[in-house]
């Protein structure tokens, strides 16, 4: 079993700024979906998910509904939550919403973008390209979409940002559902390149660059495979252990 010490990331941060619990709840869950621990069609079981977080059930019900907002998880009346798990149809609309969204951010990206943001980001790909050369996918994945959202916030437009959230996780869960094993991750040296184009705030190079990397990301994809369910005890382990060190 992979090591998941890097899976409550978000929510240890948010613990140290006082987020809700039902905050916390969700950056764990999103988290795990990034890192495709949570494949598409997991069935996120309330009891289940109390029990690890030792939160109520209400506090789970608050988190799913958000992701549910987002469109990562669908809440089935009756029957429960489960991981989204897009058609071949559904895929190609994320993936248009996607390239249609990336544009606009990135322009805006161009126009907005300070040096300590562009910082910020060379850091986090270097993090990324760490994580792929020690074979840590997951946090890769989770970098490489922690990346995109970073643009967006660089764009400087709240309801953009937004946006990019759910559409960055939904592309993990096309990425889990549909991706052909085997090739190599592409998009380090295209992270850098696109940051040294907004750096140079040549917005012709940094749109063209985005519209590349997304191709890349799309020719991966084999719209014919189906992910598989995980048990969420084994998805949430580390926090498992963690409650019963304390």
């Amino acid at each position: 079993m992979t090591n998941l010490k890097h899976s409550v990331g978000k929510a240890n941060k948010a613990k140290s700024t006082g987020q809700t619990q039902d905050e916390q709840v969700y950056c764990h869950i999103f988290d795990a979906i990034l890192e495709q621990r949570l494949p598409p069609a997991t069935k996120l079981s309330e009891e289940a998910l109390a029990d690890i977080f030792d939160v109520s059930r209400t506090i789970i019900r608050r988190a799913l509904l958000r992701l549910s907002l987002e469109q990562v998880v669908v809440i089935r009346p009756n029957r429960g939550a489960v991981v989204a798990a897009p058609t071949v149809e559904e895929a190609q609309q994320i993936f248009k919403a996607r390239e249609v969204l990336e544009l606009a951010i990135t322009e805006l990206a161009v126009e907005n973008a300070s040096a300590e943001q562009i910082a910020q980001c060379r850091e986090m790909v270097s993090k990324e390209n760490t994580a792929f050369d020690q074979g840590d996918y997951g946090s890769g994945l989770r970098l490489s979409g922690e990346f995109h959202i970073k643009l967006a916030e660089m764009a400087n437009n709240a309801p953009l940002l937004a946006f990019q959230r759910s559409l960055v996780s939904q592309t993990s869960l096309l990425i889990a559902q549909y991706e052909t094993r085997g090739q190599s991750n592409c998009s380090l040296d295209e992270h850098s390149a696109l940051l040294d184009a907004l750096e140079a705030q040549n917005k012709e190079q940094a749109l063209q660059l985005m519209k590349e990397h997304l191709q890349h990301i799309r020719a991966k994809l084999n719209l014919t495979e189906d992910g598989v369910s995980q048990d969420l005890h084994v998805v949430f382990s580390d926090i498992i252990k963690k409650r019963s060190a304390n």
